[in-house]
């Protein structure tokens, strides 16, 4: 068995992974920002050098480290951008660096983004070879291509083995609300509690369930790749509106919360990716339809937020 490190270990993504990995007999620590009272989880900000570096003292030699800290999502980074460059650019730099000496094994979290508008029926790993220079909307899109370059000159110069994952459009329970979380959690929260939410018409997305995303990323550590980039994805591709829909009748909420708008400034409006490698290296089966995880995640919001209904 393993030694992991997890930045943003409780976090939507790092909590269910940390309790995958220890299902599995992995001894796993945790990295966070704010203080937890978590078992082996050390606070530390992981765009301070020192912070990270006295971490890693207390936790010792490891083999593995998932980089999931990040501050996440289009407006986030609009509005919050001297801390989206701060923990997204300079922090995967301090993890990189402290990697070069330290010679652990690094599953970088990125993201769909980095594609911007591709011109593609299905996004391959290969398309940024090939379209070098993408149309990027926003601040955070931006970082995770800086990231990625990043990931790729630490490789280049000095041998650092990373494997990067590029994430699409995880939902589901454990997700908490706030206004800068993945639309599915937006959707369902404001509508449950008598919002309004804006729907931009034309716009297509793949739908991945958490738990199915959790076993996946879970099992990087167990088949890691050093240099390969892959999509993690789901494979039912939807229309927003159409996922908007489902969301309505599952929480009861009036048609009339939905506001229809034509165009998103700082988004793109499809994003479907080919998950073959995924499934190849990394056993990915997104086998949760949104028919059944759509009433899992608004039942566990009803419960998590006592909302009736």
């Amino acid at each position: 068995m393993s030694k992991i490190v997890i930045t943003g270990s409780a976090g939507t993504l790092g909590a269910p992974l940390v309790d995958e990995l220890r299902e599995r007999g992995h001894e796993v620590w945790g990295i966070e920002l704010q203080h937890t009272g978590l078992p082996q989880t050390i606070r530390a900000d992981v765009g301070d050098y020192r912070q990270l570096r006295a971490a890693l003292d207390r936790i010792g030699d490891f083999d593995v480290m998932y980089h999931l800290a990040a501050e996440f999502g289009r407006i986030n980074g609009e509005e919050h951008y001297e801390q989206v460059w701060r923990t997204n650019a300079i922090g995967t730099r301090n993890v990189l660096e402290l990697q070069r000496e330290r010679g652990f094994r690094h599953i970088f979290a990125s993201s769909s983004e980095v594609y911007g508008e591709a011109d593609a029926e299905a996004i391959d790993e290969r398309y940024l070879l090939e379209n070098p220079q993408p149309r990027l909307t926003n601040d955070y899109a931006i970082s995770k291509r800086v990231n990625e370059e990043q990931v790729a000159n630490f490789a280049d110069r000095y041998g650092n083995k990373t494997m990067t994952l590029r994430f699409f459009n995880a939902y589901g329970p454990g997700e908490r609300y706030h206004d800068y979380r993945s639309v599915v959690c937006l959707f369902a929260y404001r509508l449950l509690t008598g919002k309004s939410i804006t729907v931009y018409d034309g716009y297509h997305r793949v739908f991945m369930y958490g738990p199915d995303f959790t076993v996946t990323l879970a099992n990087a550590a167990d088949n890691f790749a050093a240099g390969e980039t892959i999509n993690v994805g789901g494979d039912e591709y939807v229309s927003v509106a159409e996922m908007a829909e489902m969301l309505v009748e599952l929480t009861g909420a009036h048609p009339s919360q939905v506001n229809h708008m034509p165009l998103d400034k700082h988004n793109v409006t499809s994003k479907k990716p080919d998950i073959s490698k995924a499934k190849a290296i990394l056993h990915h089966n997104p086998r949760t339809r949104l028919a059944r995880g759509l009433p899992l995640t608004v039942d566990w919001m009803r419960k998590h937020y006592e909302i009736g209904g």
